[in-house]
Parts: C-alpha cells; structure tokens; sequence
C-alpha cells in the first residue's frame, strides 16, 4: 500500500532528501504484525498458523488507518493490494475495505524496489528522448545536462535503500544505461573503456554515486 500526504509542497522525484524526509515521517507507524516501509510504500505481512488458519490482518489494517488518520495521511487505495499464500488462499476470507473501497486480492504483486528492471526500463525509455535531442541538433553539453537531470535519476531512485542488495549483474546493466547516454551524448567510439569515457565527461560511475549517496544517507 502506499501513503499520500497532504502537502501544499513537494520534493523534486530523485532528490535524496525526499526518501529521509518520508522516513521521518512514517518512522513512529507501528501495528501489531511486521512492517516493511520502503520511502511511500508500507507491506503489512502477517504469519499464520498451519494448524490455525486465524488472521488478524483486519485488524493491523485498522491500526494502519488510525495512524494515518492521526498524521494527516490517507492509504491510496488504487495501489493498495492484498496477497494470500499457502492453505489460507483457499478459504473465503473476507476482503479488506478502506474508505469504502475493497482492497484487490491479487496472486503476484511486485513490490516496490524490487526490481532494478523496472528502474532500467523507465530509464531506458528516456535514451529515446535524449536521441530525439540530439538529431535537433543540441550541443553536447545540454545532452549531458538532459542525462544528469531527468535520466540518472531514475537510475538512483532510493539507491541508499536497494544498493547493499544489489547484484552484480544488477550493477552492470545499470551502469550500461549510462554508457548508452554518453555514447549518444558524445558519439564516442564504444571501444573505449567505460573508465576512460567516464574522465572524459567528468562523471562518476554509477556505482561510486551509490556509495556516496549511501554514505550520505547513512553515515
């Protein structure tokens, strides 16, 4: 499920003090099962008894909403979905409801962060936009300055978060997002190493960013 906040103002999507600022927001949210908040997004997850078969999730669920009642938050019930496994999937529980909408019970749901593909994806998508630019005939400098603005950002969405779990081969394939930018950026050949294309442009792997983002964040 994920949390709107009545704000007049926001922070910029990709800035690094927005997934703090969240975090002190929702840091006090607490009910009675387990918790997983990730920036806007908070898992409520339950562990039932084989031999049982008894969930209370109902009842977390309206802890949650008093919470959010009392700190001027409301659940987005759009995004809010709920997934049973196990033995408890075959019995008729009763679905949750909130604000008079009934929650979505779903077999798969992909969590926030989860997927650094969704990341490569979206970003990606954007490589099209910096090709458009640049056949309008943009110097390289303002191609770059596209990149560092509306393109790695997407790449760093919440890195402080994921980076320790990431992979290897999760790493890489980020990274080979931002030595397509530059290639188109600046028409280099791609039989040069990524280190030396990176001096070449005065930018930071996306790797070492991670690090220092992280060490920012969690010093």
């Amino acid at each position: 499920m994920q949390f709107i906040k009545n704000l007049k103002e926001a922070i910029p999507q990709g800035a690094w003090l927005g997934p703090l600022a969240f975090l002190v927001h929702v840091d006090d949210l607490s009910t009675g099962c387990r918790l997983h908040k990730y920036v806007d997004g908070t898992t409520l997850s339950e562990l039932v008894q084989p031999k049982q078969l008894d969930t209370h999730i109902l009842t977390y669920l309206a802890d949650l909403l008093t919470w959010t009642a009392h700190n001027g938050m409301e659940v987005n019930t759009s995004k809010t979905k709920e997934m049973v496994l196990g033995r408890l999937a075959n019995t008729n529980l009763p679905l949750p409801n909130i604000s008079s909408q009934t929650v979505e019970r779903v077999t798969t749901y992909k969590l926030l962060g989860e997927h650094i593909e969704h990341f490569i994806k979206k970003a990606t998508t954007r490589l099209y936009f910096l090709k458009q630019l640049k056949r309008a005939g943009l110097p390289s400098s303002h191609l770059l300055h596209f990149y560092i603005t509306v393109i790695r950002p997407i790449l760093e969405y919440c890195a402080p978060v994921w980076q320790y779990a990431l992979m290897k081969a999760q790493s890489e394939s980020l990274e080979a997002v931002q030595k397509r930018a530059i290639y188109i950026t600046l028409n280099l050949t791609r039989r040069m190493p990524y280190s030396v294309v990176l001096l070449h442009v005065n930018l930071d792997s996306l790797a070492a960013r991670r690090e220092d983002l992280s060490q920012c964040f969690f010093p």
